[in-house]
């Protein structure tokens, strides 16, 4: 072979080796171009959440005008019997600016995930992100946190983030939704919310106490809870001795949870006013306009266990990676199994990431949350009765260990002259030991 033929057969060798280098640049500027349109998305609702929060005060203050304007549409008679509403109104913005001012604080101490001013994903070179996990602002109290800021966050400008050059309108949808996180700060962190949390997450507080008997600090049992919410049964499963990650998808819920988990200082520092928005069943004005102070408890000083987490991230997207593949001894589900648009693929997923003999404790009614989608022509919503998903549930290898029913609501005003009641179903499933062929096919 000549010295040219070798020249030709490197030459050869160069360009084959530099056609496979040019695809390999185009697959990863088509990730490129498909990590931004996603970061872009991403940004989207992001910007609509802060948009809905910031403009919670401007809706209220809309809604105590309309008040002003019934009012002045009664007659003189009428007004003088009612004489003592204009002082009302003007207690309600009392109310207001004092709820607006902790939604202006919990903003303030929001690090986004994202670089605010162009979407692009800051956390493209850690772990959290491969994982798909996504601590907002502060890490989460443990003692592998020192309670600084996450420095892969990027902070966002305050004047950009709540005064954006271009505001768009919020939907009345959006601001029910900034409403009704303020009805949860008092069901997971304030006194108040005391007997719900009793209704629901002490028995399943009980029952893994019951389960988990031997809880060594060297090895301790791993729980998750998908749809943690604000967090606070999360916290408490912590409490008890085990490592506990709770899952939420929601914005609105990640915000506030991150603000009262990692930012609180004191136990009751915060005060809100979570029923000024309803004028309706009340027995008096001043039950309609009394406070509640919150948390009930310091976070940081709840004798967490070492590893409490909360990830951030649709519940399916980020478990079904096969590294979550019986990692968990139990899997708590507490009003979550019908905000699925296909439960059949919860409950697939909750067995594969349990362990053999791993408990799944739920309880909850099935208001399935994407019903409606059928009345819209989009979407999907698997809607099973409680025997359908039971039976579910053990084609998926579970075993029936305990049922019950437990009355109890759902953020509710317990003065209120109307209350919301489930008769929601309460149990404890254990996964079945595998037999090798079983788990073959599941591979």
């Amino acid at each position: 072979m000549t010295e040219e033929n070798d020249l030709d057969l490197h030459d050869i060798d160069h360009r084959r080796l530099q056609g496979i280098d040019n695809r390999r640049i185009q697959d990863i500027d088509h990730y490129r171009h498909t990590k931004e349109e996603e970061d872009l998305l991403e940004l989207k609702s992001l910007r609509r959440i802060i948009d809905a929060y910031v403009n919670y005060s401007d809706a209220a203050e809309k809604d105590v005008r309309n008040y002003e304007r019934s009012y002045e549409m009664l007659s003189s008679n009428h007004k003088a019997i009612l004489s003592h509403l204009p002082l009302k109104y003007q207690r309600l913005r009392q109310c207001i600016s004092v709820n607006s001012s902790f939604i202006m604080n919990m903003l303030q101490a929001f690090q986004p995930p994202i670089d605010m001013s162009c979407g692009r994903s800051c956390f493209e070179t850690t772990s959290n992100y491969e994982k798909g996990s996504v601590n907002f602002g502060k890490k989460p109290i443990s003692s592998e946190s020192d309670g600084k800021a996450d420095a892969s966050h990027v902070d966002c400008s305050p004047l950009y983030c709540f005064h954006p050059p271009f505001q768009v309108k919020v939907p009345f949808e959006d601001v029910d939704k900034v409403r009704c996180i303020i009805r949860n700060i008092v069901r997971d962190w304030g006194n108040e919310g005391e007997k719900e949390r009793d209704q629901c997450y002490k028995p399943i507080l009980e029952e893994l106490d019951h389960l988990f008997p031997l809880r060594f600090k060297e090895s301790p049992p791993a729980c998750l809870v998908p749809g943690a919410g604000l967090g606070r049964l999360a916290l408490e499963i912590s409490r008890l001795g085990f490592i506990c990650e709770g899952n939420e998808f929601s914005y609105y819920m990640m915000i506030c949870s991150s603000f009262i988990i990692n930012q609180t200082q004191m136990a009751g520092e915060w005060k809100i006013y979570p029923w000024i928005h309803n004028n309706c069943n009340s027995l008096s004005d001043n039950d309609q306009l009394r406070g509640v102070s919150f948390p009930d408890i310091h976070p940081a000083s709840a004798g967490i266990t070492d590893g409490f987490s909360m990830c951030g991230g649709e519940f399916v997207d980020l478990y079904k990676d096969v590294r979550q593949k019986a990692k968990w001894d139990a899997v708590v589900t507490c009003f979550f199994l019908d905000t699925a648009h296909n439960i059949v693929e919860y409950i697939e997923v909750i067995s594969k990431i349990l362990k053999d003999d791993g408990v799944w404790i739920n309880i909850g009614p099935l208001l399935y949350h994407f019903a409606d989608s059928h009345t819209w022509g989009y979407g999907m919503s698997i809607e099973l009765s409680l025997e359908d998903v039971k039976n579910v549930a053990l084609h998926y290898g579970f075993e029936m260990q305990m049922e019950k029913t437990i009355e109890t609501t759902y953020t509710a005003n317990h003065r209120s002259m109307m209350q919301t009641q489930y008769s929601t179903v309460f149990w404890t499933m254990k996964k079945k030991q595998q037999s090798t062929k079983s788990k073959a096919s599941q591979n």
